[in-house]
């Protein structure tokens, strides 16, 4: 099945139940502020490592897909993946402890921005590779089916892994066996510095995957509701064998990481591109159904702004890792541990 769906103008959505779109509003309004305390973190240089990469714009993508998921679903994220695990439920004072590279982290300050992981909440792991991530829910997909255990998992990525050959590979796998696999590309119009169109002679992506024969949408993600309608009917076709594939458009509000001030675009096209704010139009939408008031709203800004600024002090009062903790979780627990490089050479020049 291919199905495009592109929506061009707001409130454009005949028929569409609106009941979830508050719950949305406060999920997307949490992504987005928690990005922007992330991007604070940075700036006050609290943060570990030279590299972050925030999702600002592509909050419906998160919320909508997050919300076909069930408890049981695994997912792998890309580099831009802050939103996506808060969404699925992770706690964003851990979630910044983990970018500040401290030990009440969820990787215990080890994983940084781009590895955030948690079995817990079903997150197979963040990865930096472009594409790195995808094959793994191939496998999860296998041992769901194996085991019988009704799971669905989820790879997100960005437009710039559909140039990586193991995207292609991973498809062919996933539709060749009908795993309970879907495939949720991110199309923030850029790879890095490279607009989707400099690098691709057709745009639409999902057509890529209707001929590997897996269920193929495309949806505009300025609109939460059309993205959470379209990712409902693949994970549920995938928990039933017909894996998916979801090509969602948005826009990177930002350069491609924190340092980079997007050279490559002009004026003009950021400010027409920040105005496919799925925040602002989830927030309008709501005004207009008369399912919340502005008052409301800002109360609800308010609050999530409070929760998003304790996230920013219990990160700057919590201790880094010890150094004996160096090889935690990196072997098997009955696994001795290599002896770090320190202490062999003060073992060695002891001797002397």
């Amino acid at each position: 099945m291919t199905n495009t769906s592109p929506i061009e103008r707001t409130g454009e959505r005949p028929g569409a139940s609106n009941s979830r779109l508050p719950e949305f509003y406060r999920t997307m309004r949490r992504i987005r502020t928690f990005e922007e305390r992330v991007g604070e973190l940075f700036v006050r240089g609290q943060s570990a490592g030279s590299m972050l990469h925030l999702s600002i714009g592509e909050e419906a993508a998160a919320a909508g897909v997050s919300a076909a998921m069930r408890p049981q679903d695994t997912f792998t994220t890309h580099h831009r993946g802050h939103g996506i695990f808060l969404a699925r439920g992770a706690e964003p004072a851990r979630m910044m402890a983990e970018i500040g590279g401290k030990e009440a982290g969820y990787c215990h300050g080890k994983g940084g921005s781009m590895h955030i992981a948690d079995m817990g909440l079903g997150h197979l792991g963040a990865n930096a590779i472009v594409g790195g991530g995808i094959p793994a829910v191939v496998g999860a997909g296998l041992s769901a089916r194996h085991h019988a255990s009704g799971a669905v998992s989820i790879a997100f990525f960005g437009d710039g892994a559909t140039g990586q050959g193991v995207l292609y590979e991973s498809m062919n796998m996933a539709a060749l066996w009908g795993l309970p696999v879907v495939f949720v590309c991110i199309n923030n119009q850029y790879g890095m510095g490279t607009r989707i169109d400099q690098a691709t002679a057709n745009t639409a992506l999902h057509e890529r995957a209707a001929a590997f024969g897996l269920e193929a949408m495309s949806v505009d993600g300025i609109d939460v509701e059309v993205v959470a309608d379209a990712a409902r009917t693949l994970v549920e076709g995938a928990r039933a064998g017909r894996p998916g594939f979801l090509a969602i458009s948005c826009y990177r509000f930002y350069g491609h990481a924190r340092k980079d001030k997007s050279p490559y675009r002009d004026e003009a096209e950021e400010t027409a591109g920040r105005l496919r704010d799925p925040v602002g139009h989830a927030r309008a939408r709501l005004i207009e159904t008369g399912l919340a008031a502005q008052a409301e709203l800002d109360a609800v800004d308010a609050d999530v702004a409070a929760e998003m600024d304790a996230t920013i002090d219990f990160t700057i009062a919590a201790t880094e890792p010890p150094l004996a903790s160096m090889f935690r979780d990196v072997y098997a627990p009955d696994e001795p541990e290599p002896e770090p490089v320190r202490t062999r050479i003060d073992r060695v020049l002891a001797r002397d």
